[in-house]
């Protein structure tokens, strides 16, 4: 008798698991289903969200504004050209006193229309980024330094102003575009690393 209810017993229990284990799969199934869903939709919105941000890039300026349809809400981000920051970044490694006119030789540049790294790089070739130039001359540039003497200027507004457009003017606009044909006006005679230097220190600018 005992045995029998033993094995009643057991014949229960086996039949109780079942029920469970038939009750509560379907149930996880569906609930984990459910959780990948909901995460497969909120990571494409982030990506989606992704695609719309923009990072600052060197000769760009940046707007970012909050949607109209935000009510009382209305603001606008703008970044400093990033050009600048990186101009001054490179006179401050050279500790040059031009670092406090990064901003205007970006300037003067996009004002002549020339490569705004070609000014910071060859004032370190020339001059190692005015460290060593004729005493009172704001000559940064070996602009018109030759046996007859030294071309000064007042300030490194003016010298910046002079030699950039200078570069335009004399050069570029007559089809001398690359430093190797630069060079070959620019440099002494002899000089045959020139533009290779002006190519190292404009790819320090990037």
């Amino acid at each position: 008798m005992q045995e029998e209810y033993g094995l009643s017993l057991n014949f229960w229990r086996k039949v109780v698991f079942i029920f469970i284990f038939f009750a509560f799969t379907p149930l996880t199934l569906f609930l984990s289903i459910l959780s990948l869903s909901a995460l497969s939709t909120h990571e494409e919105k982030y990506s989606k969200t992704r695609e719309f941000v923009n990072y600052p890039k060197p000769g760009a300026m940046v707007y970012a504004s909050v949607p109209q349809e935000v009510p009382y809400i209305t603001t606008t981000i703008v970044s400093a050209d990033a050009r600048v920051s990186i101009v001054k970044n490179f006179f401050l490694e050279y500790d040059s006193p031009l670092s406090d006119f990064a901003g205007y030789v970006v300037t003067t540049a996009d004002k002549y229309g020339i490569d705004w790294r070609l000014i910071p790089a060859i004032s370190a070739k020339e001059s190692g980024a005015c460290r060593v130039i004729p005493e009172g001359s704001y000559n940064c540039w070996g602009w018109g330094i030759h046996s007859k003497g030294t071309l000064m200027f007042d300030n490194y507004n003016e010298a910046i102003e002079t030699v950039t457009k200078g570069l335009k003017e004399k050069y570029i606009d007559n089809g001398l575009v690359t430093p190797e044909e630069i060079m070959t006006r620019y440099a002494h005679p002899d000089s045959t690393t020139w533009a290779e230097g002006i190519y190292f220190y404009m790819d320090k600018l990037k």
